[in-house]
């Protein structure tokens, strides 16, 4: 597994989800935000993840159709979405290393609630989500810390905690 911890993982995803820290996840970053955000947001307490529990209730997060180890594919975002902000086009090619996703059978589940799908690949199949009403909640399934120069969604999260940064700042100076 990526995780040593994974209940540690989930546990640091809903510290920043509920306490409206900046948050970016990324490969397993963005499998363990949907799996966190399907259990302690939405009730669905059996949402796990097929590669350690693969007789899991509810396998949320599933093998992918095809590997994307090492691929890099085309990325599109949804106008208005942070990923659309930082990146400034409606498409991007990134850069994946996984075996792992949204089991597309919750797909609708997951777009349900305040999460939201905000980018997808060519064959439509989700590569990112973002929590509306959150300051900065983004999940990519792509690894945009792989770029080189770095990428704009790297530049955008570290903007997000600088403002997050400021604001307590200045709260804690009042």
């Amino acid at each position: 597994m990526p995780y040593r911890n994974a209940d540690g993982a989930i546990a640091a995803i809903r510290f920043a989800r509920t306490g409206k820290l900046p948050f970016l996840g990324t490969s397993a970053g963005f499998q363990y935000a949907l799996i966190e955000f399907a259990r302690n947001a939405m009730g669905f307490t059996d949402a796990d993840h097929q590669k350690s529990n693969p007789k899991a209730a509810m396998p949320l997060i599933t093998p992918l159709g095809c590997g994307l180890a090492g691929v890099k594919a085309r990325v599109r975002f949804v106008n208005g979405s942070h990923l659309h902000r930082a990146y400034r086009t409606p498409d991007s090619i990134e850069e994946y290393h996984c075996s792992f996703g949204l089991n597309n059978r919750y797909r609708r589940l997951i777009e349900s609630g305040p999460m939201t799908v905000t980018a997808l690949d060519d064959q439509h199949d989700v590569r990112a989500v973002e929590l509306d009403g959150h300051p900065f909640f983004v999940a990519t399934l792509f690894q945009p810390e792989m770029r080189d120069p770095a990428s704009p969604l790297v530049h955008a999260f570290v903007g997000a905690c600088r403002r997050k940064h400021e604001h307590l700042t200045t709260k804690a100076a009042s």
